[in-house]
C-alpha cells in the first residue's frame, strides 16, 4: 500500500509557493506515494468563531463538532488530511510570518487535534511526518516567524516536522525558477519525507539541514524568556515552538548555544503526551470556570459593558 500525502499552500496560484510545492510533490511522486495537492485559495474557510464548544467537550470527555462543519469547506479538507501519512506545506509570508489564508485554515483545527481525541477516546495515535516551506521576498530578518508558525500548526495535529526550508529573497511571481539550487532544495524537502516514512516510526529523525536553528529538539530558531507555567513549572528560557525548557550558555568559540535542562522536555509539544498536558490545563482553567458562582458574577460584571457602544466606521 502506498503512502497518502498531501501537499498544502496558500499563495498566489502558479507562483512561488505552489511550483516549490508541486516540486516537492514530485519527489514523493517518484517513489509511487499517493498524492494530492490543495490551494486554501480555492476553498472556503471561515474563522473560528471562539465559541469554545469544542473545548467544553474535551473538559467533557466528549467529542462536539464544530458549529461551522457544514457551512465551509473545513471538514471536507480534514477528512482527508487525518487520513494521511504526510503533509507538504508551502506557504507565502506576509509580515514575517504565514499568510493569513493558512492560519484561518490551522486555527480551526481545534475540532479535530487528534491529542485532544485521544485524550477522550475518540482516535487513535498515527505517527505521521511533515515538511515545512515558507517563501517570501526578503532574508531570514523578514520571515522571522514563518517557519516557526507553521511548525507549530503541524506539530500540534500529531505532524512530526522532519524537514524544513525558507525560500529567500524570491518577490516576484515565479522567480524561483531561475534558482536552481531552490528548485532542488523543494525537491529535496519531498525526498525526506520519503525517506521519513519508510522509516520505522520510532527512528524517525530530522532530515533537514543540521545546524538549523537554536533549539536542538525540534530546530526552531525562536527562543523566550521562561515565566511561570500554569502549574508553577519554569524554565529560564524556553523555545516557543516545542516548549523545551533550557539555558543559554556560550561556547569556547565564544557562540550562544541553547541547552535543555535535565527536565527540560517534559512540555515537549512534539510528543502525544507533551500535547495531552494542555489538555489538563484546559480542563483546570475552563473546566474550572463553570460554576454557578463564577457565571453569577460574570454576568453581574458584564452589566457594565454590555449597553456600551462607540462609533464604529
Amino acid at each position: 500500500m502506498s503512502f497518502k500525502v498531501l501537499g498544502i499552500t496558500a499563495g498566489r496560484k502558479d507562483s512561488n509557493s505552489e511550483i516549490l510545492l508541486k516540486e516537492a510533490l514530485l519527489a514523493c511522486k517518484e517513489k509511487s506515494a499517493d498524492v494530492k495537492m490543495i490551494n486554501l485559495k480555492d476553498y472556503n474557510i471561515f474563522d473560528c468563531t471562539g465559541c469554545t464548544a469544542c473545548t467544553q467537550g474535551v473538559v467533557e470527555g466528549k467529542k462536539v463538532p464544530c458549529i461551522l462543519e457544514n457551512k465551509d469547506d473545513k471538514k471536507k479538507i480534514m477528512d482527508v488530511m487525518l487520513e494521511t501519512d504526510a503533509i507538504i506545506v508551502s506557504i507565502p509570508t506576509y509580515y514575517l510570518m504565514p499568510n493569513a489564508a493558512f492560519l484561518r485554515f490551522m486555527q480551526r483545527n481545534l475540532c479535530y487535534e487528534t491529542p485532544f481525541l485521544e485524550a477522550i477516546g475518540e482516535t487513535v495515535h498515527k505517527d505521521k511526518v511533515a515538511g515545512l516551506i515558507s517563501v517570501g521576498g526578503s532574508t531570514r530578518a523578514w520571515q522571522s516567524m514563518s517557519l516557526e508558525a507553521l511548525q507549530v500548526t503541524c506539530t500540534l495535529n500529531d505532524y512530526k516536522v522532519i524537514d524544513m526550508y525558507m525560500a529567500t529573497r524570491v518577490a516576484a511571481p515565479k522567480q524561483c525558477l531561475l534558482d536552481d539550487s531552490m528548485i532542488e532544495r523543494a525537491h529535496k524537502v519531498g525526498e525526506n519525507i520519503m525517506k521519513s516514512l519508510n522509516t520505522p516510526a520510532s527512528e524517525r529523525e530530522w532530515l533537514g539541514d543540521d545546524d538549523m536553528g537554536w533549539c536542538p529538539n525540534c530546530h526552531s530558531n525562536a527562543l523566550i524568556l521562561g515565566e511561570p507555567q500554569w502549574d508553577g513549572i519554569k524554565f529560564d528560557v524556553e523555545c516557543q515552538v516545542c516548549g523545551a525548557g533550557g539555558t543559554l550558555e556560550k561556547t569556547n568559540e565564544g557562540k550562544w548555544k541553547f541547552i535543555i535542562d535535565s527536565n527540560g522536555l517534559i512540555r515537549d509539544r512534539t510528543t502525544p503526551e507533551g500535547r495531552r498536558h494542555h489538555v489538563k490545563e484546559i480542563g483546570v482553567t475552563q473546566g474550572g470556570f463553570y460554576n454557578e458562582e463564577n457565571l453569577k458574577s460574570t454576568k453581574e460584571r458584564f452589566e457594565k459593558y454590555s449597553n456600551i457602544t462607540f462609533p464604529s466606521i
